[in-house]
C-alpha cells in the first residue's frame, strides 16, 4: 500500500483513443497482487455505450470492487473511503466531460466560467482524495490536445479543461506513462525510494 508521501502514490496513464491505456492500467493493478477498487466514470447513455461498459466489466477480475461514479468522485471517496490497496480511476476524460456538461448544458452557448469552476472543483476534490486515502492510485486519461482545434466552443472548452486537468495530475504523479499503439512510453520516471 502506498503512503501519502510515496513517489508512486499516483500513476497517470495518458494516450489517445484505443491506445491501450485501460489495458495497461488494469495490468499494473493486477500485477500488484493487492486489493483493487475500480472507479468507472462512464455513463450508459445509449446502447453502444452500454455495450462498451459491459465489455469492460467482463474483462476485469471478479475480485475487484467496481464503483460507478460519473461525478463528484473525490468527494464521494472522501465521504466513504474505499478499503483498497490500489484504486484505478478510468477515466479522467469522462469525468471532466461529465462535469463540463453538468455546468454547461447548453452545448451551443456553453458557460465557460461555470464549466471551469465545476471542473476545478472536481479535480481539487480528486486531488484531496488521492492525498488522504492510503492507496496507490492509477488514473487513466486521454490526451486530446494533439489534434486539430475543435471547430465549436464546447469542444475547445473541453480540450482546454482536460489538458489543464492532465497537467495538474501529471505534476502530482510520481509516474506518468504515455500509451501509443499499445506501447508504454515513460514521460515521468519513477523516483528513487
Amino acid at each position: 500500500m502506498a503512503n501519502e508521501n510515496h513517489p508512486l502514490k499516483l500513476t497517470l496513464i495518458l494516450g489517445g483513443a484505443r491506445s491501450g491505456k485501460s489495458t495497461f492500467a488494469e495490468g499494473l493493478a493486477s500485477r500488484s497482487g493487492e486489493e483493487v477498487v475500480y472507479i468507472a466514470t462512464a455513463q450508459a447513455l445509449d446502447d453502444e455505450m452500454s455495450q462498451r461498459i459491459a465489455a469492460h466489466q467482463q474483462k476485469r477480475p471478479q475480485s475487484w470492487q467496481t464503483l460507478e461514479i460519473p461525478l463528484n468522485v473525490g468527494q464521494r471517496l472522501l465521504d466513504n473511503p474505499p478499503q483498497a490497496d490500489v484504486i484505478v480511476l478510468d477515466c479522467l476524460t469522462l469525468l471532466v466531460s461529465n462535469a463540463l456538461l453538468t455546468a454547461a448544458p447548453d452545448v451551443d452557448q456553453p458557460d465557460e466560467r461555470a464549466a471551469q469552476a465545476q471542473v476545478t472543483a472536481e479535480i481539487e476534490a480528486l486531488e484531496a482524495a488521492i492525498q488522504s486515502i492510503p492507496a496507490a492510485w492509477i488514473v487513466v486519461s486521454n490526451e486530446v490536445g494533439m489534434g486539430l482545434v475543435p471547430p465549436y466552443p464546447l469542444g475547445r472548452i473541453y480540450r482546454d479543461l482536460l489538458g489543464w486537468a492532465n497537467q495538474r495530475l501529471a505534476r502530482r504523479a510520481g509516474r506518468v506513462i504515455f500509451m501509443l499503439a499499445g506501447l508504454p512510453m515513460r514521460l515521468k520516471p519513477d523516483l528513487e525510494a
